[in-house]
């Protein structure tokens, strides 16, 4: 079923963007394209898709990765708007640290589309094109919810969380929507958190990074010498995969008959469907950088052509109400993985070998 609902919208995208390729107006025009990091397989193939598409409708496209650093970004994106891009497109680093960027893209009049992440607290974000990401976190916890059978059985069930980077406002998004689910559960002590870790400032994990989730989770195991983790819900694939290492090296390692906690995770990375394949995580939300992609590639169309721009929600970056389009994010797990990333061709049956 899901599989057939992305590969209905990635046709639809892309029988919009054929009806628009080669429209953008007289002459090359320039975009830019400001990714946060190539450190993270996901932010690789957004930057290569979007370049692929924007290239194909006519555009010069610049490019720019930002090494997950907030000041070589903000050099980066003056830059694009010093040497004429049209429209800058940005997944941010760093929600709120674009503020001088974002005032000299609008005294030259050059509109900015925030990337998946939302640029916070500035008004001269023009659009923002995403997920639904509380969908994404509620997508965790009713899988959690439905995997440990939390409204049939008695519990109680042992869980922990890992979430994302305080400096990327989707990183609370997610989390909420999760907890939105499981706190009726944690009240009731069907789900018990050993660690008493349960509110966002204490599971973050700045920066997505796997090796700090690592450490993170290697102290919270050592909670658990007397009894087993029945899940662990994490916000994205980078932490999930610190988390599957903690657990392979400090906690399986110690005799526990093979039972793995369930675990969460978002983007479907190579590495975290390895690990789903090897039982080692359970789901992860597929969000379809191409569908996303290609709604970017329509809305700067839309935007150059003066025409209106499609959205379908609005979100607030504390400065404004931000017109936004938001696509389905779905889940992948064990039972489902062929038929939403093999047969939509977003993988090959090699790449995940």
């Amino acid at each position: 079923m899901f599989g057939k609902k992305i590969l209905g919208t990635i046709l639809c995208a892309a029988i919009a963007f054929t009806a628009l390729t080669g429209c953008a107006g007289g002459g090359t025009k320039k975009v830019g394209i400001s990714m946060p990091t190539q450190d993270l397989q996901r932010w690789n193939q957004d930057g290569a898709y979007m370049e692929e598409k924007f290239k194909a409708a006519g555009y010069e496209v610049d490019l720019k990765y930002a090494g997950n650093k907030a000041d070589v970004q903000l050099s980066q994106v003056e830059d694009m708007i010093n040497t004429g891009c049209k429209v800058i497109i940005i997944a941010a680093v760093e929600a709120s640290s674009l503020g001088q960027a974002l005032d000299k893209a609008a005294k030259k009049k050059i509109p900015v589309i925030a990337y998946d992440r939302l640029l916070m607290s500035n008004e001269n974000v023009s659009y923002y094109a995403t997920f639904d990401n509380y969908k994404v976190g509620q997508i965790q916890g009713e899988f959690v919810r439905d995997a440990l059978q939390l409204d049939s059985t008695s519990g109680p069930y042992n869980i922990e969380f890992t979430a994302g980077d305080p400096g990327d406002n989707n990183a609370g998004v997610f989390f909420q929507g999760a907890m939105d689910v499981l706190k009726p559960y944690l009240d009731s002590g069907k789900l018990v958190c050993v660690s008493g870790q349960t509110d966002f400032d204490s599971v973050a994990t700045p920066k997505w990074d796997s090796a700090t989730a690592q450490a993170r989770a290697e102290s919270i195991i050592g909670n658990y010498s007397d009894k087993n983790i029945d899940a662990w819900l994490c916000s994205n694939d980078s932490t999930a995969q610190g988390v599957v290492t903690a657990l392979d090296s400090s906690y399986n390692s110690e005799g526990r008959g093979g039972q793995w906690p369930i675990i969460t995770g978002q983007d479907c990375d190579i590495v975290s469907m390895q690990n789903m394949l090897a039982g080692k995580q359970t789901m992860s939300i597929f969000k379809d950088t191409r569908t996303l992609a290609e709604r970017t590639v329509i809305m700067v169309n839309q935007i150059l052509n003066g025409e209106t721009v499609e959205t379908n929600s609005e979100y607030d970056n504390k400065a404004k109400k931000v017109p936004s389009y938001l696509c389905d994010p779905v889940f992948a797990d064990i039972n489902n993985y062929k038929e939403i990333l093999i047969d939509s061709g977003y993988y090959s049956e090699a790449d995940l070998a």
